[in-house]
């Protein structure tokens, strides 16, 4: 049909005509132009489809622009009252980590939401980092992500690749595409390993996930002290500042953010993502925060089980008469501890407890950014208090650097009681007693990487939004899942599941909204049905039925027993809270029926074939994950080449190693950092001081090496090398170094340990500079490493250690 048509605001839905404001009534003009008209009288888009095609634009047949009326411009706002969301997003505290859920921890920020919002007591996670996350960002299961574990332990097989779908699209591409403002600030964790790196490809990394804006790290932890952080794509200079904290710096960025939305596009609603590395390890805190948790811990884990039970009850967020769950074995009871002991375990509570009230502070910051925007009553407020339960990775005693947890190497605790008073401060990169995490996971047993335990999945939750949620202060009990958190936010901003994203069919959702819970605590839970699993630990959720195999301790690198002769328990989580209860020989019939069940979620899910292995799956090689070094032995860099992460970086672990550096020094002489990888914590660096050439090993910031030159470098050209000759025999063995000067030997001497499986979560390999912390103490980093020279080439080879 043809006719002339006027495209209005209305032909199209949501379309502004220029010059209008949103909300105004387009104005009349005179027909310019004949045009096809859609057939339909529908007034609003099809958002089951992203991103909205624009309408095919007008022809014209005026031959002078004054003589003809320009079509409005084509915008996809928000539904009319969509709220703004904030999903905020805490990092291993677990259900005891707030006041709220009666913790020892001072959390006024959550409190207050709690007070005037609702809380949720049977909230889960996945009980790990990035399955976590993956699963929250696009309302799909963990392995339908490709996130069965960790990115750093991919495997070849679906559900574990590490590799985000384009089947799976976020929430925040979808928000986007449907008219928000969108940004994410603090930890990522979901990008595969091998792609996070500056020959990319990008289309996994933030700004290419439907965020506008990123602000953050990438990997799995960061040093609050001295991080490695982007903004979008770019790599940021940190200040020299002596104070600088990152949660700190990313809430700084966070408040500015949501202000400019505020000042520049009021009209429009945003979505923002605060996912600070707190309080996950290193444990850094200031001083002045640590301070006033001095003594407060005194009691040991135990007793305080026994207080945060007993708040938990007087809060209502635990039924009266739930018994504590018992501890597992390997933890000890605090009256059997020595004095050392408990004086070095209490300082690490205390220091924990720090790191989780400033924390709480930071986003207290971000509220009442959203409150002076005058936008806090219509703001969806997810406070997720917890991507998995309180960490017990820092084992039984703790650790001054946590790397030493994945090189399984363990520390002692009269040597950690050297760096008791800088507990917390930049010289140290700490984790507490795994009794702690037991304790903060309280009334459970179990903890972080065990989903078959609420200790490893529940954590204390809040949501608020005033304008959409009338009761205040009630407590929800339904069981609830991550993946429910999509589902919600799109029903509260009245917009459709899209069933495409970029002409890709989307799997569908496997959450469901939490909305029907807002009004009615007493309505029947949604979530029926929810399995778990993370390196074979497992468990089937339906009913109010809970069935779990504790197939692993997170301090345990080694499954307890095969996975067809695991041990299976049941429980009813209606009258069982704690899980103290196990059914399993009382009703056989009931197990059976859930393990049938888990099976069938897990072929749905892509959960099979389950992979136990822990160690294995950091080798690339050994679990076929990508890697951009395969087959290769050596690599040549230059000078500029910086911010190299270690699934980027050719692997010179248990190997023997040349690295030849061609270097053009000044005659004012030569210093600095030549070619360098980790920091503090783990790491090593052939580089300058006062002109003479050297190379340091530092294993694990506890043992450090140093094999220098006795001259200084002529001006002028020179080649610098470095060989090692590892000895072999196993992993993390030593070896001979020797280093040349233009073909001449200069220095040699013995490198007794090395790290076998890494160097550091977020630290990096350098060309020219030390980024972060330093490697050697003596040139520092970042702007103090920097050599004075030019660096036209530096070559590292490696070659496999011979079998023994």
């Amino acid at each position: 049909m043809r006719f002339g048509t006027l495209w209005t605001a209305a032909t199209f839905g949501l379309v502004l005509t220029a010059g209008c404001q949103k909300g105004d009534a387009p104005k009349e003009t005179a027909p310019a132009v004949e045009q096809d008209a859609p057939e339909s009288g529908d007034e609003s888009f099809d958002r089951t489809e992203l991103p909205i095609p624009a309408p095919e634009p007008p022809t014209y047949t005026e031959l002078d622009v004054r003589n003809a009326t320009p079509p409005p411009r084509f915008e996809v706002n928000a539904p009319e009252g969509a709220p703004n969301v904030l999903i905020v997003l805490v990092d291993d505290l677990g259900f005891a980590g707030t006041s709220t859920f009666g913790g020892p921890f001072n959390t006024p920020t959550f409190e207050r939401l709690a007070n005037q919002g609702l809380r949720y007591n049977n909230f889960h996670t996945t009980a790990l980092c990035s399955p976590t996350r993956a699963a929250l960002k696009s309302g799909r299961n963990h392995h339908v992500n490709n996130m069965g574990s960790i990115i750093e332990t991919g495997t070849a097989f679906p559900g574990n690749t590490g590799e985000i779908p384009n089947t799976v699209a976020p929430v925040a591409e979808m928000l986007q595409l449907n008219g928000y403002s969108t940004a994410a600030f603090g930890k990522w964790h979901e990008l595969a390993a091998w792609e996070a790196g500056m020959s990319g490809p990008f289309y996994r990394w933030p700004t290419h996930q439907g965020f506008d804006k990123f602000y953050g790290f990438l990997g799995g932890e960061t040093n609050q002290w001295a991080p490695f952080i982007y903004d979008g794509e770019h790599v940021v200079d940190l200040p020299e500042d002596p104070n600088y904290h990152f949660l700190t710096d990313m809430t700084d960025q966070t408040v500015a953010w949501i202000k400019y939305q505020d000042a520049l596009t009021p009209d429009k609603p945003f979505f923002a993502y605060y996912a600070p590395g707190a309080t996950h390890a290193p444990h850094h805190v200031p001083k002045e925060w640590i301070a006033r948790w001095k003594g407060k811990f005194d009691q040991g884990w135990d007793r305080m089980r026994e207080e945060i039970l007993a708040r938990q009850i007087e809060n209502g967020v635990v039924p009266e008469g739930t018994p504590l769950a018992p501890k597992p074995e390997a933890i000890p009871d605090w009256d059997d501890l020595s004095a050392d002991e408990k004086r070095l375990f209490t300082r690490q509570a205390e220091v924990f407890a720090a790191f989780v009230e400033m924390t709480d502070h930071e986003i207290g910051r971000v509220v009442k950014a959203v409150e002076e925007t005058g936008e806090l009553d219509n703001t969806l407020i997810f406070l997720i208090y917890g991507d998995n339960g309180t960490s017990a990775e820092g084992g039984r005693n703790g650790m001054f650097s946590e790397m030493t947890y994945f090189n399984g190497v363990e520390e002692h605790v009269a040597d950690m009681l050297k760096h008791l008073d800088d507990w917390g401060g930049p010289t140290t990169y700490p984790h507490m007693a795994a009794g702690w995490a037991v304790a903060f996971d309280t009334p459970y047993t179990w903890t972080k990487q065990v989903p078959s335990d609420p200790g490893g999945t529940k954590v204390g939750t809040v949501i608020h939004w005033p304008k959409g949620i009338e009761p205040k202060g009630e407590l929800r009990t339904q069981f609830h899942h991550v993946i429910d958190v999509v589902p919600t936010i799109l029903e509260a901003a009245s917009l459709p599941f899209p069933e495409k994203v970029d002409g890709v069919p989307q799997h569908p959702m496997d959450g469901v909204s939490m909305v029907y819970t807002f009004d009615d605590s007493e309505a029947k839970g949604r979530h029926a049905t929810q399995y778990f699993e993370i390196f074979g630990n497992r468990a089937i959720f339906h009913d109010g039925w809970f069935a779990r195999t504790i197939h692993r301790a997170p301090w345990e690198m080694k499954p307890r027993r095969p996975l067809a002769e695991d041990i299976w328990e049941l429980y009813d989580t209606s009258t069982d809270f704690s899980l103290v209860n196990d059914l399993a020989a009382e009703k056989p019939e009931k197990l059976a029926e859930l393990q049938a069940l888990f099976m069938k979620e897990a072929k749905k899910n892509q959960v099979l074939p389950i992979d136990d292995r822990v160690a294995d799956r950091f080798n690339a090689e050994l679990v076929g994950r990508p890697d951009l070094m395969a087959g290769r032995t050596s690599l040549t860099l230059a000078e500029g080449m910086t911010g190299m992460s270690e699934n980027v970086f050719l692997n010179v672990k248990n190997k023997s190693v040349t690295i030849t550096a061609e270097v053009d020094v000044p005659k004012s002489g030569g210093n600095g950092a030549i070619l360098v990888q980790g920091g503090r914590f783990g790491g090593w660096a052939l580089y300058v001081k006062d002109g003479v050439p050297a190379y340091d090993y530092n294993f694990l910031g506890l043992e450090r090496t140093t094999i220098a030159g006795t001259k200084r470098l002529p001006a002028g050209k020179s080649t610098i090398r470095f060989e090692f000759a590892y000895d072999g025999g196993g992993l993390g063995k030593g070896g001979s170094g020797t280093l040349f000067i233009n073909d001449q030997k200069a220095g040699e001497g013995r490198i007794e340990r090395t790290q076998p499986m890494v160097f550091s979560a977020d630290e990096t390999a350098d060309v020219g500079i030390d980024l972060a912390t330093p490697v050697v103490e003596r040139i520092g980093s970042e702007a103090k490493s920097r050599f004075t020279g030019h660096i036209p080439r530096v070559t590292i080879e490696v070659e496999e250690a011979p079998t023994p």
